[in-house]
């Protein structure tokens, strides 16, 4: 089995959608890591913006070691969090080699939002294909309306764990 990374972008309802995932892939005998992204503060990036090794390595690390991942994000006006986006531009301008957090692994796309959340799962696994990344066709969207399926839920998880 390989290494799963769950990356929760909030502490809110997609840190407790990250923790259901982490339960499920449990059951059915696959450990995996989670990370909420909030826990990791970084500095908005810019060019003139500076941060310390110290502060995105552990990061970095994590999706380095991890041969596939879960990103658990809300939709943002239509699109990617900015947490989440801005933490992908820090590993990418922080590692030795930023495409070895990326390329060729797999990740599933999941999201608790007010809406669908489908403008964010498009816009991310576009982002996501673009750094090299195999992301599964099917994804997760949880809405108020529309609580997390488990029996669906588990089919998708089960297909990472078999391409990991």
């Amino acid at each position: 089995m390989g290494k799963l990374l769950i990356i929760s972008a909030t502490k809110d309802n997609n840190l407790t959608l990250a923790k259901n995932l982490q339960s499920l892939l449990k059951g059915e005998g696959q450990e995996a890591n989670l990370i909420c992204l909030e826990d990791h503060p970084l500095p908005l990036y810019s060019g003139d913006a500076s941060l310390d090794g110290e502060s995105i390595n552990g990061l970095v690390e994590a999706l380095n070691e991890a041969d596939g991942f879960i990103f658990c994000s809300p939709e943002y006006n239509g699109g990617v969090p900015p947490i989440l986006s801005n933490a992908i531009t820090w590993v990418t301008v922080k590692s030795k080699n930023w495409r070895d957090a990326f390329i060729g692994k797999f990740a599933l796309i999941a999201t608790q939002s007010w809406g669908s959340g489908h403008r964010f799962i498009a816009a991310f696994r576009s982002q996501l294909e673009y750094m090299g990344t195999n992301v599964l066709a099917r994804s997760i969207s949880v809405t108020k309306q529309t609580p997390l399926n488990e029996e669906s839920a588990i089919r998708i998880l089960k297909r990472l764990i078999d391409i990991v």
